[in-house]
């Protein structure tokens, strides 16, 4: 596991990649954004077995992409450069990573707002029956899908999971692939917010409710 100031994150060998990274994400971190990005993305000296490279996705057709947002950490130069290590990317559909993705990781600021804070834990999601496509030197797997966890613990507590296939996704709301938390962690064999009272995590990751949720429509089509 390595800690940064801004998020978390546990890292795999096998994949190349994070198989989580996870964040408090605040209202005032998204009102105080003060830093713009810097596409300074470059591996990752924190990761002893080492990293994915830059070079490892050129001209592979997927995009490097981010799971804590560089959108996410705008409220620190600190924050911001550190987004950019490969030790935060995974393979990503260009059309998804620019498309959907992006609607969802703004849905997810909006929460922020509006709920005061929301944890958020984002990785990749592989079929374990399958051999997987790998790109670059480093070898890094491309993911089947991509996972987003949401934790509110305002007003007493509420989740939800969203599932996106790693492929281009037009035309569907994001309601399309919401999921109860215990759905993403079959998926990916992860226990999330494990240091939470155990009666409080099956009520909260066994059921999910969209209207609960500031995910609002933007107007693209791509909202909840």
């Amino acid at each position: 596991m390595v800690n940064r100031r801004g998020y978390a994150l546990g890292y795999s060998e096998k994949y190349e990649q994070p198989v989580w990274v996870c964040y408090l994400l605040t209202a005032d971190e998204v009102r105080n954004k003060t830093v713009s990005r810097t596409d300074d993305f470059r591996a990752d000296p924190r990761i002893i077995t080492g990293s994915a490279e830059p070079e490892d996705y050129s001209k592979s057709g997927y995009d490097r992409g981010h799971l804590a947002p560089a959108a996410d950490m705008g409220w620190s130069r600190k924050t911001m450069s550190e987004s950019f290590y490969m030790s935060n990317m995974m393979p990503q559909n260009q059309e998804l990573n620019r498309g959907a993705w992006q609607n969802l990781e703004s849905r997810v600021r909006e929460c922020a707002l509006k709920e005061g804070s929301v944890y958020v834990v984002t990785g990749p999601v592989f079929d374990s029956g399958k051999k997987h496509r790998v790109i670059g030197r480093n070898q890094v797997a491309v993911p089947d899908a991509c996972y987003k966890v949401l934790y509110s613990p305002n007003g007493g507590g509420k989740m939800i999971g969203f599932v996106l296939p790693n492929k281009t996704v037009k035309n569907r709301s994001l309601a399309d692939f919401a999921c109860t938390v215990d759905e993403v962690e079959e998926l990916t064999g992860l226990d999330f917010f494990s240091v939470l009272p155990e009666k409080e995590q099956e009520r909260m990751e066994s059921s999910f409710s969209l209207e609960a949720w500031p995910l609002e429509e933007d107007g693209s089509g791509n909202g909840i």
